[in-house]
């Protein structure tokens, strides 16, 4: 290869052109470059007709970013179905001869399949790269040493991830490498690699242009990376938080808080982190993010289905009273000595939202009559929350058994679920996802029951759920998720940052993102 001067040391967003033809490469490349693109990858698989060197030049004229040419084979997940030699006659035609590069570095990605050794592509750099779809790997550690057996500008290596812990081995990569690498975790659970991967000095990460164009499983788009993971703010120093659940790509949790950092001039940036359900799985990811203390991480929001999870990990010594006695927390705070400390934030945005709403105080709530709809974990703080105050609480869940276990655990009643047609109740609360985002025309009723007065629904993601819309429509008064949401997540911020929560930049941005 000949030598070239040193490319930037900075990690690119890095954009993939996946049009089927020029003129639509063109314009992606345009809106790339627009949004704040340090790359730009050419997927000359994903062109119905291979372009010559003379076609590219045309399509990059005028571009100052860094290109990177790639022809991905079907079998590492690209469109190519030729023959390797076939392949690199593409990416051969395609590289301009030397003194006739279109932009200050180009770039050649050539799979570690290509035996026996990445050709000489002009003036090109190489990117030696190798993927898997398949699933995870494992020992990443042991792939990508083998990658680097054969030389080359940089290596990478991509591989779908079980869960977020994979993301974590893919961070590990980066922080033991000894040359430009890339190395990401692919699908909803590798998000993680991706956004952080500027933190631990990664040659490049990968940014839709938009949604649709992503190149491979769980990119976020160049707006995303920019605005709500405020990109430009990650470094070495950046600590981090993030949101576990099962789904997790609805939640708005990073928007705001997020936001909040922005807010408050924090070096901090927070994740969406996918955790299959049940307890094995977030036990697998707690370890490993644990065990890895240079990750930064300080703080996680826990949200369905691992609240109770979290609260057995965490441990009853570690937790504050209230939250063991609803048994579930979705707040972990983690110290710098890695000691963890649960608490629920729930139970007090629960107050707080209803009794805002009714402009009555706490202890306005004893003698009043409140159904909770649900036994999981929002319920169970609904519970908890109306119970202390000494509200005359009635339980129903579609599986009676859980709804008894949890009316006496808070020495209240329960009913069977086909008794909400005639609930006699003056306050309605659902702590069910019934409604939620996207199933938005469910309603756990199908009518609201006269003697109803106060609505609260704990979705947020529609702000007016359909249970909301029928019970305003009654004349009822009526309380959203938002309010719960945004009381909920600025104790979790207060409680990480020590800081106050700069609550109204919160609600502006949860209402800009529900639209």
């Amino acid at each position: 290869m000949n030598a070239l001067p040193s490319m930037p040391s900075h990690t690119r967003l890095i954009c993939p052109l996946t049009a089927r033809d020029l003129s639509g490469m063109r314009a992606a490349l345009d809106a790339a470059l627009a949004g704040g693109a340090d790359a730009i990858e050419v997927r000359l698989d994903c062109l119905a007709e291979p372009p010559t060197a003379a076609q590219l030049a045309q399509l990059l004229r005028g571009v100052e970013a860094e290109i990177i040419l790639t022809n991905r084979s079907a079998g590492q997940g690209g469109n190519f179905h030729g023959t390797p030699a076939q392949r690199q006659a593409v990416l051969q035609r395609a590289t301009p001869d030397a003194g006739e590069t279109p932009a200050p570095c180009v770039s050649v990605d050539v799979e570690v399949e290509t035996p026996p050794a990445p050709p000489h592509h002009g003036q090109a750099k190489i990117i030696l790269s190798q993927h898997h779809f398949a699933g995870p790997l494992a020992d990443p550690a042991d792939v990508m040493a083998s990658i680097k057996q054969t030389p080359a500008d940089v290596h990478k290596l991509a591989f779908m991830a079980a869960g977020p812990e994979d993301a974590l081995a893919a961070l590990d990569l980066l922080r033991a490498a000894d040359g430009p690498t890339i190395a990401l975790a692919m699908g909803e659970a590798g998000v993680a690699s991706r956004i952080l991967a500027k933190k631990f000095g990664a040659f490049g990460t990968f940014a839709a242009v938009k949604k649709g164009s992503e190149s491979a499983p769980g990119q976020p788009t160049l707006d995303e990376f920019r605005r709500l993971y405020r990109w430009d703010r990650i470094g070495p120093a950046t600590t981090v938080y993030g949101v576990i659940g099962c789904p997790i790509a609805h939640s708005m949790s990073p928007a705001i808080h997020n936001a909040s950092f922005d807010a408050t001039a924090l070096d901090a940036v927070y994740v969406p982190l996918r955790v299959e359900p049940g307890p094995d799985h977030f036990n697998r990811f707690m370890d490993a993010l644990l065990s890895r203390p240079w990750m930064d991480w300080r703080g996680l929001s826990v949200t369905l289905p691992h609240k109770e999870h979290a609260l057995a990990y965490v441990g009853a010594a570690n937790c504050d009273e209230l939250a063991v006695r609803i048994g579930a927390i979705n707040t972990i705070t983690i110290g710098v000595d890695g000691r963890l400390r649960g608490d629920n934030t729930d139970y007090a945005a629960i107050l707080d939202a209803l009794c805002a709403t009714m402009a009555i105080q706490r202890a306005d709530l004893a003698g009043r009559r409140v159904t909770v709809l649900g036994a999981g974990g929002v319920a169970r703080a609904s519970v908890a929350a109306a119970t202390r105050y000494g509200a005359e609480v009635v339980v129903l869940n579609r599986t009676p058994e859980r709804a008894a276990r949890l009316a006496e655990e808070f020495a209240c009643r329960h009913a069977p679920w086909s008794d909400a047609k005639t609930i006699d109740a003056e306050i309605l609360i659902n702590a069910t996802p019934i409604g939620m985002h996207p199933h938005v025309e469910q309603s756990p009723l199908d009518h609201i029951p006269p003697s109803v007065r106060v609505v609260f629904d704990t979705i947020y993601n529609p702000i007016e759920t359909a249970l909301l819309a029928r019970a305003r429509q009654n004349g009822c008064r009526t309380v959203s998720g938002l309010d719960m949401f945004v009381h909920q997540a600025a104790r979790q911020f207060e409680l990480w940052t020590g800081l106050n929560a700069p609550r109204d930049v919160m609600r502006h941005t949860l209402l800009h993102r529900l639209g």
